[in-house]
């Protein structure tokens, strides 16, 4: 069944079509989720919750080509997995006052072990881990990230600066040398 077939199912409310597209998101949104929130349970209960704003508002939902139903079903999870850690007090981005940070090295990341990587992005703070992902992994430019935390296009660029400043010394520290 194509894409648009099983949306056009699950819009119907066929439980079987609703079910295939569970199953065939489920695990990637699982990991997806678990880099935000960065526990297997919170992240379990991120995944059901989106599951189930997405087939409420599925109706809403236009095709528009492949991609489109992933890319609108991941803002909802991101969104999801963002109001996870602000119930939790104790997702804090703060400002600093260097705000004009150097801009970050795209090549730093590319190397480097995927899984390892993964890990020591999970052990970033709250707030650097979640601008790192909105930046890095989803996309999200600076406005965007600064207006999905409401904080300020600079904070989100200093807690990805920091982040990024973490995740080397991390790396050179693990015996890895960045830029040899």
């Amino acid at each position: 069944m194509s894409e648009e077939e099983l949306v056009r199912q699950c819009k119907k409310g066929d439980a079987k079509s609703q079910r295939q597209l569970f199953d065939m998101f489920s695990d990637r949104f699982f990991r997806l989720a678990l880099r935000y929130v960065k526990n297997a349970h919170e992240a379990e209960d991120v995944v059901m919750t989106t599951f189930v704003k997405i087939f409420d508002n599925l109706k809403k939902f236009s095709y528009r080509d492949k991609g489109s139903l992933e890319a609108w079903m991941r803002k909802i999870l991101v969104n999801e997995a963002l109001m996870t850690l602000r119930r939790r007090h104790n997702f804090y981005l703060t400002e600093t006052l260097d705000a004009e940070n150097p801009e970050h090295d795209k090549e730093f990341f590319q190397d480097a072990d995927a899984a390892y990587l993964y890990q020591l992005i999970l052990e970033l703070p709250d707030g650097y881990r979640t601008v790192f992902n909105l930046f890095a992994v989803e996309g999200y430019d600076h406005r965007e990230i600064a207006d999905l935390l409401g904080i300020t296009e600079s904070t989100s660029r200093s807690q990805l600066f920091k982040a990024k400043q973490l995740l080397k010394r991390k790396i050179n520290r693990e015996g890895l040398h960045y830029g040899t």
